[in-house]
Parts: C-alpha cells; structure tokens; sequence
C-alpha cells in the first residue's frame, strides 16, 4: 500500500469539518493520515477533538505577529516540522499571505459553505437568501491568494426551503460539507486531481 499522505487541518472553531475528516481517516486504507491540527484561538473545539483523538496539535495566535506573513511563516515552520504533505482548511478564519498560498499551491484545501463562485466571503448562507436562490451548497477547492476563487474540486448542492433562515440552512449544508471533504481529500491525497496552471485536473 502506497504510504498515507501526511495532512494537518487548520481550524479556529468547533472543528465539525476536521471530525469528519479525522473519522474518514480512521479507515487505514483512507489515502490520508491527521496527523496535526493547528488552530489560531487557544480555545477553539477544534484543538480539543483533535487531542482527544490522539492528533498532534499547536496553538499560533495570529495577534503575535506583527504582520500576516510572519504568522504564516509560523504556521508554515509547524507543518514542515510534521512533514506534511497536504493541508485542509476547515473553519480557518484567517487570510493568507499570498507568498504562504503560492507555497503550498496544489497542496492546500478549503472548503466554503456556497457554491462557488457564488457567495464568496463572509455571512455567505444570508448572502444566499438575500438573492433569492433556489439552491446553495458547499464547494471544496484549491486555495489560491484570491479569496474564494480556487479551482473546484468538488461540490454538493442543497435545496433553499421557504422559510428558511441562515442557520437551517447553514445546518443541512453542513451535513454535505462533512460529506464531500473527506472525498475531496481522497482525490487530492491519491493524486487523482492536481493544481496545474490554475486548473483542477482530474485522473
């Protein structure tokens, strides 16, 4: 069997995305191994699952840096010090520098709860709403220094229900987000999709 590749998440909150990809991982044929979970808020559940679950983890407040490039060159001394080979954003509420994105092009994954390019950003599933849309979703990509606009590795689509509010609908797109980002990770982790001149190609 071909060797696991090595993956830290970076989280800032409850950590529901990481579980999922923690519990997908558990199967040894799984392409990926958790072996680090990095978090910006000390306090974050995230951190808490993660221990609990065996996984290495690391604490890095980003108001000790001066700067957003010093804080990723923190964050980026942790991963190499792991030896990890791929990264996925889940819950990270912090912007890269653009010269951490370029570093780990075609190595990094974020997942967004729309449909990308839709509703890029923040307050996204009130942004859904206030445009009327009929269906939203969540969109697993590659990151890229431009906000929410990475190459689309997968995505999952969920109906927009009369009365809905943007935590109905925030819950019943969680559930296809713990859905498609293990599976996303596995695509990225056997190598059956890669980051070439700024397109996901697929194999």
């Amino acid at each position: 069997m071909t060797a696991r590749k090595r993956t830290a998440v970076l989280v800032s909150g409850r950590g529901s995305n990481l579980q999922a990809l923690i519990d997908a991982a558990r199967d040894p044929a799984f392409p990926a191994e958790i072996v680090l979970v990095i978090s910006n808020v000390e306090a974050a559940e995230g951190l808490a699952r993660a221990a609990e679950t065996g996984i290495a983890t690391k604490f890095i407040s980003h108001k000790d840096f001066a700067s957003r490039g010093d804080f990723d060159a923190a964050i980026d001394a942790s991963l190499r010090a792991a030896d990890v080979s791929l990264v996925c954003e889940a819950g990270f509420m912090r912007i890269h520098s653009e010269w951490f994105a370029n570093l780990w092009a075609g190595k990094l994954l974020n997942i967004h709860p729309s449909l990308l390019p839709s509703f890029p950003g923040i307050r996204v599933h009130r942004q859904a709403l206030d445009a009327g849309v009929k269906i939203s979703g969540c969109t697993v990509h590659f990151l890229v220094p431009a906000l929410d606009s990475g190459p689309i590795i997968a995505q999952a689509a969920v109906p927009v229900l009369e009365g809905d509010t943007p935590e109905t609908l925030a819950a019943r797109i969680l559930v296809e987000e713990h859905r498609v980002y293990p599976e996303a990770l596995r695509l990225a982790a056997e190598g059956k999709v890669t980051l070439e001149n700024g397109k996901a190609v697929f194999r």
